[in-house]
């Protein structure tokens, strides 16, 4: 459903995107880890059209994201970071002011927001204006909006930053029914377990580049399932090791107290890089 070949971005000398290479299928949740600045916004923003390459090529949904843009755009659907929802409108007028957009017919624009307002939870507030809502609510909102047109690929740039754990929780299962409808998501965030929980392979960016590129488990897997740490010492490298015995076993020769726990995908970037991801 996405395909890019040596996607390049440079704005004047600075090479923001480098070569970016990788395929994400049907169905798949895909993420995009990194600090910022590593390229991830770039690499979304050409995907989804509002960026043209400086070279390489990029398709999504079959359709070239240079050459053919309309098509690409009438396929995806996009779940900003920011909450650019309309505070004055309702969530039902919202949706369908969205529709509309998309040149929707009234009936199925009026079915469409129906059904996607009962997915996101928000049917008892279809007529609340969203000045009222919390954050949760606007962020299943734009959820709800993004899916408006049926798209076959959905974009979400850290759907639920901001958000306490409960309402992140609500956001996840949201993306784990899309996933088993069959829909293809990119999902970029900050949030590690975020994308330990619900992404099937993750590419890792640094530097406008792809370190790392393989499903969760796999890329722990290289680093080693255990870390040890020294507690409150950042300045002593953690350690890793394929069973938890052998990670307790090399704490017992520390000179610090020791933390031993299971790897993380931050463990994987900071393994890889040197660095923490941060938001």
């Amino acid at each position: 459903m996405i395909d890019t070949t040596n996607l390049t971005k440079y704005f004047g000398t600075l090479g923001a995107v480098q070569s970016v290479s990788f395929s994400v299928n049907r169905g798949e949740v895909f993420g995009l880890l990194g600090p910022n600045g590593a390229g991830k916004t770039t690499t979304i923003r050409m995907l989804t059209t509002l960026l043209s390459p400086s070279s390489g090529s990029a398709s999504v949904s079959g359709y070239d994201v240079a050459r053919e843009p309309l098509q690409v755009k009438r396929t995806i659907g996009v779940i900003p970071q920011m909450l650019n929802l309309d505070i004055d409108l309702t969530c039902s007028q919202n949706l369908e002011y969205h529709g509309r957009l998309h040149r929707m017919e009234g009936p199925d624009r009026a079915a469409r927001t129906s059904e996607l307002l009962r997915f996101v939870g928000l049917w008892e507030k279809r007529d609340t204006a969203v000045e009222h809502l919390s954050g949760g609510m606007r962020r299943r909102l734009l959820i709800a909006r993004g899916l408006m047109h049926r798209p076959q690929v959905v974009f979400m740039d850290e759907p639920t930053v901001g958000l306490d754990p409960q309402a992140r929780r609500l956001i996840w299962g949201l993306i784990e029914s899309l996933k088993r409808s069959g829909i293809t998501i990119m999902l970029t965030t900050h949030y590690i377990e975020e994308a330990d929980a619900l992404c099937d392979r993750v590419a890792i960016m640094r530097e406008g580049k792809i370190i790392a590129l393989d499903g969760p488990a796999a890329l722990k897997a290289r680093v080693g399932r255990y870390s040890l740490e020294c507690i409150g010492r950042q300045d002593i490298p953690r350690k890793f090791f394929p069973t938890r015995d052998a990670a307790y076993e090399a704490g017992r020769g520390e000179t610090c107290d020791v933390l031993v726990r299971e790897a993380t995908l931050e463990d994987v970037f900071i393994s890889l890089t040197g660095e923490r991801i941060e938001g």
